[in-house]
């Protein structure tokens, strides 16, 4: 595998001279290509691309587990305990199988709950941030390549997978005076997910974004992206919908842009977005059944901050500020950061112990107000109850927060997947 090299500058008797130094691969990326290598020997082919790697790293693997967790691990196969691992976990992949995808920008895997129900095979997958990786281990066995920006991440893509999905981060482009084209996209991330189209040549494309990308940079945005997929990569793009979440069995207002295309030499020219499918679903569907800890209780003084602050908002005619969510209403989407916990603050009055759990500043509020929990967050996004929180709450909100809706994605995928069926077959793994 060819390494990213870096120039240092090295002084040596009063001159100064350029090495080269080579940069050390993760422990994290080993554990990448030997999941993948795992998950992949026994039901398709696509096992021999990681191969070669994943035999150099098991046994490395193996020795910085042993020093991580402070013991000694006696087995007669190295391979045989790895394969455990990946297998024993809430959501392993089915055994029967009808296509393959890959998963960038995978976060917690939205996107791989919902294609791996429709009978999908994940065989890549990349996310950087190291505690979503954690989070996407922990449910499916495998550990995410890192930044798919770099030419050593992308180079374990397989070949001849059928679908590509990603919720790709938007970024506005250079092309003032320009055509808008392939290579006006450098420097984004947009323009990484554009090659691995170009190189790959996957059957069907599924790709989400914040609704902000329908006026992002004046239109512009999503005008290079829709000209790139059409005319520089030869995809069918039909006209990207905005879908709401709250349509598809989840009580939160999230609207995302979602990009389908197809490959053109498929013949497909058409496609149909999804219907609404259950928009009766509330709060009180999701609300924790049992007390909830006193930890995630707003103090009186928080409280009365967010009062002033919606308060000095208000004269102003803005409408910015806190929001109380009833049980029989719907949330407002589930965001990171600004005010994205405090515009869905509901009332739960079964609380009966006030001693703060945390470090306040006063006391635990008495009108019962608090901030949703993680798994109320996890349920706003069509988690399922088994799905695994193993990382603090802070990083758990942020991940629910960037995530997808589960049941929307899978919803549209599933019209992907049987429009290739239908009209050219996917042959089964």
């Amino acid at each position: 595998m060819k390494l990213k090299e870096k120039i240092g500058i090295e002084e040596f008797d009063g001159k100064k001279f350029q090495i080269k130094l080579i940069e050390p691969i993760s422990i994290n990326h080993k554990k990448a290509v030997v999941t993948h290598y795992l998950h992949n020997i026994k039901s398709n082919g696509f096992g021999k691309h990681f191969k070669k790697d994943a035999l150099k790293y098991i046994n490395q693997i193996l020795e910085y587990k042993e020093q991580e967790e402070g013991n000694l691990i006696l087995l007669d196969s190295a391979q045989q305990q790895l394969l455990f691992e990946v297998e024993n976990v809430p959501f392993p992949t089915k055994k029967e199988t009808k296509f393959t995808f890959i998963d960038l920008f995978a976060g917690i895997g939205g996107f791989r709950l919902a294609l791996q129900e429709l009978g999908g095979k994940c065989v890549f997958t990349s996310e950087w941030d190291k505690e979503a990786q954690k989070t996407y281990r922990a449910n499916f066995g495998e550990v995410p390549f890192g930044d798919i920006t770099k030419e050593e991440t992308k180079q374990f893509i397989p070949d001849n997978f059928d679908v590509l999905c990603g919720g790709f981060p938007c970024q506005a482009f250079s092309i003032a005076g320009k055509r808008g084209g392939f290579e006006d996209t450098r420097g984004t991330l947009f323009f990484d997910v554009a090659e691995i189209i170009k190189r790959k040549r996957p059957k069907a494309l599924f790709l989400e974004n914040v609704k902000g990308l329908r006026n992002h940079n004046g239109g512009k945005t999503l005008e290079t992206i829709l000209n790139v997929l059409r005319n520089d990569l030869g995809y069918f793009v039909p006209e990207p919908q905005i879908v709401n979440a709250r349509n598809f069995g989840v009580p939160q207002n999230r609207e995302r842009i979602y990009i389908v295309g197809f490959r053109k030499d498929l013949g497909i020219n058409e496609f149909s977005y999804p219907e609404s499918t259950d928009s009766d679903k509330r709060f009180q569907d999701v609300k924790e059944l049992h007390t909830v800890p006193t930890k995630y209780y707003l103090s009186n003084q928080y409280l009365q901050t967010l009062y002033n602050h919606k308060a000095r908002h208000e004269s102003k005619g803005n409408g910015f500020g806190y929001q109380i969510i009833q049980d029989n209403e719907v949330t407002n989407a589930i965001v990171v950061g600004g005010m994205g916990r405090e515009r869905n603050l509901v009332i739960d009055n079964r609380i009966t112990d006030y001693t703060p759990t945390t470090h306040i500043q006063g006391e635990v509020n008495r009108e019962g107000i608090r901030k949703m929990t993680p798994r109320e967050w996890a349920r706003l996004q069509g988690y399922p109850e088994k799905f695994l929180i193993p990382v603090a709450d802070a990083s758990a909100y942020k991940q629910f927060g960037n995530s997808v809706a589960v049941p929307a994605i899978k919803a549209t995928a599933n019209q992907i997947i049987n429009l290739l069926e239908e009209k050219n077959g996917i042959n089964r793994k």
